[in-house]
């Protein structure tokens, strides 16, 4: 009875193991992302600040291109800067909370195997077949 009761808690532990790594390469991704957009948005700020006040400059909106003051595109740049540090510092939160979570779980996988020493046994002659 013990031995279903550590192979149901292994099983759990597996499964809690493997839904929080897809997690945190979703979020790994996600602030890949959000690095790139801020870094684009800088770029494209820097760009427009060289630019004299009164060029004409144009939006991409789709597949046309729409004619913008210069400081509408500047308020634009810097709120999507603002908006992408503030999703990166979430994001960056959320990637030190699961990898957290992570090193908790591996810890229980540890006190499982420590308590159970049959149970590893169990698990490497499975992972054979």
């Amino acid at each position: 009875m013990a031995d279903e009761a550590s192979r149901a808690a292994f099983m759990d532990i597996q499964a809690r193991m493997i839904e929080n790594s897809g997690k945190l390469k979703q979020v790994q991704n996600q602030l890949r992302n959000k690095e790139g957009e801020k870094k684009r948005a800088y770029l494209t700020l820097e760009e427009l600040k060289q630019l004299p006040d009164d060029t004409n400059t144009y939006k991409s909106v789709g597949r046309t291109f729409i004619l913008e003051p210069k400081p509408v595109l500047m308020n634009e740049q810097e709120q999507k800067l603002k908006d992408s540090e503030t999703a990166i510092s979430s994001l960056q939160t959320s990637k030190e909370y699961l990898e957290k979570h992570s090193k908790e779980v591996e810890n229980n996988l540890r006190e499982l195997l420590q308590q159970d020493p049959g149970l590893a046994h169990q698990i490497m002659s499975m992972s054979v077949m």
